[in-house]
């Protein structure tokens, strides 16, 4: 049985959830414009932290919020249009750009793409197929809300990649947290890929 998502907001969710032992939340500056986010974060929707942290490098902001519970982190999953954690606001709303990380439960080797930003979207969609991964314009996931966390920054219009479950399981030892901290070449190709599209933004 999946486990469903039990909270509407982050108000709601720290009412109910310990910071440092439920969920974690990671931010840094970056120089640039851009900031790559992980709303969904360590167990919730696992690889994505590590995916949003490499491709931001020194470079771009970051931030992510990570479910730690052994088990049961979905329950800590705020929808994109929902997520109104105070600090993954504010550096969303003071970059220009957004790219949000996701993952999605597929069992394809696909990334899905959404958000506002269609020039950008469509320049990582170009980057990553020219590095072998497959790419596809999402219908489930579209991201086109101007609530949606990666349209919350200056321009409105920012970038939503769902990392498909077969894609994400090549990219680690394995998706648990301790097999996350050993990635594989896929990982760095799709990181090397999404950094050669972004970096001179």
């Amino acid at each position: 049985m999946v486990t469903k998502a039990k909270y509407h907001s982050f108000r709601e969710l720290a009412a109910n959830e310990t910071e440092n032992i439920d969920y974690r939340i990671r931010c840094r500056e970056g120089a640039s414009e851009m900031a790559i986010a992980a709303i969904h974060g360590g167990g919730i929707e696992p690889g994505t932290t590590e995916i949003a942290d490499a491709t931001a490098g020194d470079l771009h902001g970051f931030y992510s919020f990570t479910g730690l519970k052994v088990s049961g982190n979905f329950i800590l999953h705020i929808t994109s249009r929902r997520f109104d954690e105070p600090i993954g606001l504010d550096i969303a709303e003071r970059s220009k750009t957004v790219i949000s990380v996701h993952g999605c439960g597929d069992s394809d080797l696909i990334t899905l793409m959404g958000g506002r930003d269609i020039a950008l979207r469509e320049k990582i969609g170009k980057s990553l197929k020219k590095f072998g991964f497959q790419v596809k314009d999402s219908i489930r996931f579209p991201g086109l809300s101007p609530l949606n966390i990666c349209n919350r920054c200056r321009s409105g219009a920012g970038v939503q990649l769902e990392i498909c479950l077969g894609l994400r399981r090549l990219m680690f030892e394995s998706l648990l947290r301790s097999g996350r901290e050993n990635t594989t070449e896929v990982f760095h190709r799709f990181v090397g890929a999404l950094k050669i599209a972004i970096d001179d933004q």
